[in-house]
Order: C-alpha cells, then sequence, then structure tokens
C-alpha cells in the first residue's frame, strides 16, 4: 500500500483509522459492475466519485476527529487518489493521510490492510480501526488492535470476493 505524501505528523492525539468503501461511501449503485465476467474493475472506480457518504461512518468519522487524528485505510489503487481526496473533502470529512493499495497489488485486504495497521502502529497509538470487511476487522482485532465494525451499509458478496479473492478494494 502507498500512501499520500505528506509525513506522518507526530501529534499527541491518537489515530482514528478509517476504510472508505462500505464504512465512508456508500458502494451499492456501483456493484453493478463487479456482477459479470470478467469484473469491470476501470468502471467501478471510475464511479467511486459519485458514491453517498454513509451517514453512520460520516458522523463517527466527524465525532472521532475531536479526540483523535482521523487517517484513511483503503484498499483502493493508487490511481484513485485524486478522486478520493475530492470525495473526501466534498463531504466535509476531516483531511487526514490516507493509504491507498499499489496499483498493481493484488494481496488480500485482511494482509495488506493489518501490514499498514502494524506499521503505523510502530509510529502513532492507533485508538481504533473502522472497516466494513469481516476478515480484515477479525484480523486487526487478532493482532490487538481496537475495531469498530461498520454494519452500515449493505454488503455485496461479489465485493467481499473482490477484496479476498482478487485483491481489488
Amino acid at each position: 500500500m502507498t500512501e499520500d505524501s505528506r509525513s506522518l505528523r507526530a501529534s499527541g492525539r491518537p489515530l482514528a483509522v478509517f476504510d472508505l468503501d462500505g464504512t465512508l461511501a456508500d458502494t451499492a449503485h456501483r456493484q453493478r459492475f463487479l456482477a459479470g465476467k470478467p469484473r469491470d474493475w476501470d468502471a467501478f472506480f471510475a464511479a467511486a466519485p459519485e458514491d453517498p457518504p454513509l451517514a453512520q461512518g460520516v458522523e463517527l468519522a466527524l465525532a472521532s476527529a475531536q479526540e483523535c487524528e482521523v487517517v484513511y485505510l483503503t484498499g483502493r489503487p493508487e490511481r484513485c487518489r485524486a478522486d478520493t481526496v475530492d470525495w473526501l473533502a466534498r463531504q466535509g470529512l476531516p483531511s487526514g493521510r490516507i493509504w491507498m493499495r499499489r496499483n498493481n497489488d493484488r494481496r488480500p485486504a485482511r494482509r495488506t490492510k493489518l501490514e499498514v495497521l502494524q506499521d503505523i502502529a510502530r509510529k502513532r497509538t492507533i485508538r481504533m480501526l473502522v472497516d466494513d470487511d469481516e476478515l480484515v476487522c477479525a484480523e486487526a482485532e487478532r493482532a490487538g488492535f481496537t475495531v469498530v465494525r461498520a454494519t452500515w451499509a449493505d454488503t455485496s458478496e461479489a465485493l467481499k470476493d473482490a477484496q479476498e479473492r482478487e485483491g481489488r478494494t
């Protein structure tokens, strides 16, 4: 996973780490691009700027910003960075560091995200991870992280499969 160009500020505030798809962004309108074979990943990610926000996730991120520095950890590929930064700003979410998947990284989200979390934890205190992916949540909990499961969005079996088997988001 790659990260944005800003350094990880060494403030005294702990981090609240938020996933995007299914946690802050409602991907339901673009699930259709994953239904066919082959999956249309270009169209899936091209439609991301139109994601409606998930109110519960946005509210939690804004509330977390009172005590924590809000940062983002997503399985979206790096090529989606500009759209992602714009989307976060349009939703009024805190501007925080964003870790994204390298464009050619196809490892399961549970592996890539845990690797990044462990790296971050060597430098900063992580108060919580907020994610909708059960496998990511389970791995993070096993590693000792506090996890808030984002259960407020409908999940797609195609997206779950893509996260685990195809390492796409």
